[in-house]
């Protein structure tokens, strides 16, 4: 496959990416979207449905996941490349729903800000931000 293309395919990756996030209130269901918007260190955790909360979670990353490993295979054209950023995206989603599930069964106050920060690692694609320039410090040196 051409560069170009390769390159073309990955922009539409990153605007599937970002078309995640801007129609996250429509596709998933997640209370924390506006909890966290608001000044929520002064405020009741919100009504949830956990299994709900937690399947929609798991698919949002699940996308995020699929679009960055397509990203990451394009621009770099390598496949173990793309599968060890498979086995670093499992090991990611099982450590950090661990924390995440204590956080939504059993809220405190005091635990917000940890809980929203290990929920942006599963809602956004942060792990596309940290592997792609590891992975371009990788190829200049190899």
């Amino acid at each position: 496959m051409p560069k170009l293309t390769r390159y073309i395919l990955a922009f539409l990756l990153l605007l599937v990416l970002v078309a995640i996030r801007g129609f996250e209130d429509l596709l998933f269901y997640d209370p924390y979207l506006t909890f966290f918007e608001n000044d929520y260190l002064y405020m009741d955790n919100p009504r949830r449905e956990v299994a709900k909360l937690v399947l929609y979670t798991s698919f949002r990353y699940l996308l995020n996941t699929l679009a960055s490993l397509g990203i990451i295979y394009l621009i770099f054209n390598d496949k173990i490349m793309v599968k060890f950023s498979l086995v670093i995206y499992g090991i990611a989603f099982v450590l950090l729903l661990i924390p995440f599930l204590y956080f939504v069964i059993n809220p405190k106050q005091e635990d917000y800000y940890l809980f929203f920060n290990i929920r942006r690692f599963l809602i956004q694609p942060i792990l596309l931000i940290l592997l792609l320039p590891a992975f371009y410090y990788y190829k200049l040196n190899r």
